[in-house]
C-alpha cells in the first residue's frame, strides 16, 4: 500500500487574536497557502511578512479559501463578520 498526498487546500483566517494568529502562523510556516483578514488591519502585517496573503475583507478571505476559520472575540463580532457588509456569507 501507498498513500498519496492530499491536494493542497487554500486556508483562510478571519480574526487574528492570540489563537487565530498562532494557528495561521503555524500553517504559513508549514508551507500552506493562507489568506488572512482582521478588523484591525495592522494585525495582518506580521502574517503578510511571513507569506500569508492579506485580504481586504472577510468576504475576500472566503472567496480565496477552500476552508475558512473564524476566530472572533464574541458572538456579536462573529455575526458581524459573517453576516455584515463584506462578510463571509455575503
Amino acid at each position: 500500500r501507498y498513500q498519496t498526498a492530499a491536494p493542497p487546500q487554500r486556508l483562510g483566517f478571519v480574526g487574528l487574536g492570540i489563537m487565530g494568529t498562532a494557528m495561521a502562523t503555524n500553517l504559513v510556516k508549514a508551507g500552506h497557502e493562507v489568506t488572512v483578514w482582521n478588523r484591525n488591519p495592522a494585525k495582518c502585517k506580521p502574517l503578510g511578512d511571513l507569506g500569508a496573503a492579506v485580504a481586504g475583507s472577510a468576504k475576500a478571505v472566503a472567496e480565496a479559501s477552500d476552508i475558512t476559520f473564524g476566530m472572533l472575540s464574541d458572538p456579536e463580532a462573529a455575526r458581524h463578520v459573517a453576516l455584515g457588509p463584506q462578510g463571509v456569507v455575503e
